[in-house]
């Protein structure tokens, strides 16, 4: 059995559809454990099967913030032109979200009587530790991604001229011959080697208990536990959650990597779309790790103005800061292989570098 789930999460290029089929199977079997087990806890409160459907949504449109999507898109990339078929990404990510929220349900449920009337400062600690954590890993890999968009810009200028490649051509800032920024980004590239290696980073952005949904959730523990149901019955809703969560970050995550996967087909086609979509990433991790650091300095300090309530309220509405970006995601590759197709990309002669 470790054997076999060993196999489904590698990040190897061989049988990524299988690998795709099999964390599917692994999805829908925990989604329906976790409503089997919610149907058993509550056959006898039929009424806690609304509050626990309002959990699962939580998780689903949880997996939407703005900061998950652009985690997981950059991630999934990187290790693509790692020469990776990362398809578990979301999942990991998730799990390592999950798990703080799990583990903060239990210390509620179990200390509902204290915890219930400290929500508030349990909201405000945490979130400056998720916050920070979130914004500053954003920034950190939009700058990286930038050095990136530079070396494919490069690549393909000179592909389109004529020029040679080689599949290392996106890999400048990974090899000692990218110069000063390849040896002094390198370190950073490899924090994240592995789809797994995405859980501390999951648990580190869960810190926070920053959302709507996930001070909800903390706060269904309380008043149910405070009402006398059992422990083990409270568990259901956190399960819920991330059984929701889960299946939505693995999705995002699924989808990058097809998205991705027609792009390295052809190498000229792996180039442009790098190009283009790379572009976008960088775009959209500058725009919300600015906005989660503005957002966080203008609470911390009062601020207010036109500027600081407009942040605020994008802070507030992150779910729907979510929909947009994988909305721009979406036009952004069907924009690109228009263009691609209507410029006569794939037509290009590319020669190999060493032919």
């Amino acid at each position: 059995m470790p054997n076999i789930f060993l196999r489904l999460f590698n990040d190897g290029a061989a049988n990524a559809r299988g690998k795709v089929v099999g964390i599917y199977l692994v999805l829908i079997a925990t989604n329906a454990a976790a409503w089997a087990w919610a149907f058993v806890a509550f056959h006898n409160y039929p009424a806690l099967l609304g509050t626990g459907f309002l959990a699962y949504s939580f998780g689903l449109r949880h997996a939407v913030d703005a900061d998950h999507i652009a985690a997981i898109d950059n991630v999934t990339r990187k290790l693509m032109q790692e020469g990776q078929r990362p398809a578990a990404v979301g999942f990991f990510f998730s799990l390592g979200h999950s798990t703080v929220v799990v583990l903060a349900s239990i210390a509620v449920a179990a200390t509902a009587a204290a915890f219930k009337d400290r929500l508030e400062t349990f909201h405000a600690v945490g979130g400056i530790i998720g916050t920070s954590i979130s914004a500053a890993f954003l920034l950190l890999i939009a700058v990286i991604n930038g050095f990136v968009l530079f070396n494919v810009y490069k690549s393909f200028q000179r592909v389109k001229n004529g020029g040679c490649y080689a599949d290392e051509d996106l890999d400048l800032l990974l090899s000692a011959r990218g110069g000063i920024f390849a040896r002094l980004f390198r370190p950073l590239f490899r924090m994240i080697e592995r789809s797994w290696h995405m859980f501390p980073l999951g648990f580190l952005f869960g810190l926070g208990f920053d959302t709507a949904t996930e001070v909800g959730l903390l706060g269904i523990s309380a008043a149910e536990a405070s009402a006398g149901l059992p422990i083990w019955s409270i568990l259901v809703f956190p399960a819920l959650f991330t059984a929701g969560m889960t299946l939505i970050d693995t999705t995002d995550s699924i989808l990058m990597l097809g998205a991705y996967g027609w792009a390295f087909v052809k190498p000229v086609r792996k180039l442009y779309y790098n190009m283009t979509i790379t572009f976008v990433s960088v775009i959209v991790a500058m725009i919300v790790g600015g906005i989660e650091t503005l957002g966080l300095i203008g609470d911390k300090f009062g601020l207010t103005g036109v500027l600081w309530d407009a942040v605020g309220s994008l802070n507030d509405n992150f779910g729907t800061l979510g929909y947009l970006i994988i909305g721009i995601f979406v036009v952004s590759w069907l924009v690109s292989i228009g263009i691609y197709r209507l410029k006569g990309y794939d037509q290009l002669e590319v020669v190999a570098s060493g032919s």
